[in-house]
């Protein structure tokens, strides 16, 4: 590992952080993950409590909440603490909450969602702030359907000076189609183009937004330099495992994940028993680029 990636990682394993009083925050890895533990999230969240969650999202950028007893309605309850959630097309989704999208593989399934790694929905004009995962069901061998979720704050960080610059005035495409390649793709799929580099909207720091999952090519350059350079940039974060935290799943757990700086794999490595749970998407903003400045309310 050269430096400059030497470097980035240090800044962020040993960034001071401030102690938290109404929670306990165990962190998965020196950058990314960290388990929140000391709340009852069927109960309302207020104060400090919340203002604290908050923090250790933000520095963390995934939190996992282990043996919660969730219903829906407290499952949309909390992530509705962080904004207003996304709502699907009936046809688009498996029962009749246009809210909550059911993820499930068992033996029958052909293929199962998140396999690569990607961020979801980047080719929407504005991407989720994040998603809420709660699993219901693991598998039942007892292991397997590991989730992976990498920084990618720490992913550009790790680029030479150079690179980052030179990074940062260029554009991508995200196209909505991109995962149905092989499929038969619903019609009016989003395709938009979006900054290269963004810029966290609640604290500034700067993150690579491109995806193997939805990003399709860089428009400033020729086709196969931009495949080039997506190439490198997407093997980056399956090549570096320093970027990466694995949370492994158990029953009743709730993994609550930062789209705008991570992207995540999930592993299916547990044919031919099954998974189940349900996620809700919480709205987000247009990524800002690199150069603008934060929005803040």
């Amino acid at each position: 590992m050269d430096h400059f990636a030497l470097d980035a990682i240090e800044r962020i394993a040993a960034a001071p952080r401030a102690p938290y009083e109404t929670i306990e925050v165990a962190r998965l890895t020196p950058v990314i993950g960290a388990e929140i533990s000391g709340l009852d999230l069927a109960q309302p969240l207020l104060g400090q409590q919340l203002a604290e969650v908050r923090r250790a999202f933000l520095e963390n950028h995934v939190l996992v909440f282990r043996d919660q007893v969730l219903d829906v309605d407290q499952h949309k309850a909390f992530a509705r603490l962080f904004g207003p959630l996304r709502a699907l097309p009936l046809e688009d989704i498996d029962g009749d909450d246009p809210e909550l999208v059911v993820i499930k593989a068992n033996r029958h399934s052909k293929f199962v969602a998140g396999e690569t790694w990607h961020t979801d929905g980047t080719a929407d004009v504005a991407p989720s702030l994040g998603s809420m995962l709660y699993l219901k069901q693991t598998p039942e061998i007892g292991c397997g359907g590991d989730t992976l979720f990498a920084n990618m704050h720490l992913a550009y960080e790790m680029l030479s000076p150079p690179m980052r610059g030179f990074l940062e005035e260029l554009s991508a495409i995200h196209d909505g189609a991109i995962p149905w390649q092989g499929y038969e793709a619903p019609p009016g799929l989003p395709k938009t183009e979006h900054p290269l580099v963004i810029r966290h909207p609640q604290t500034g720091r700067k993150a690579l937004f491109v995806n193997s999952g939805f990003t399709a090519f860089i428009p400033q350059l020729s086709r196969s330099e931009s495949q080039a350079l997506l190439d490198l940039l997407f093997d980056q974060v399956a090549r570096e495992p320093i970027l990466s935290c694995r949370v492994r799943w158990t029953p009743n757990c709730l993994v609550f994940w930062d789209n705008r700086c991570t992207q995540h794999h999930a592993i299916w490595d547990y044919f031919p028993y099954s998974r189940y749970g349900e996620r809700v998407t919480i709205l987000g903003d247009r990524p800002l680029a690199a150069n603008e400045g934060l929005r803040l309310g």
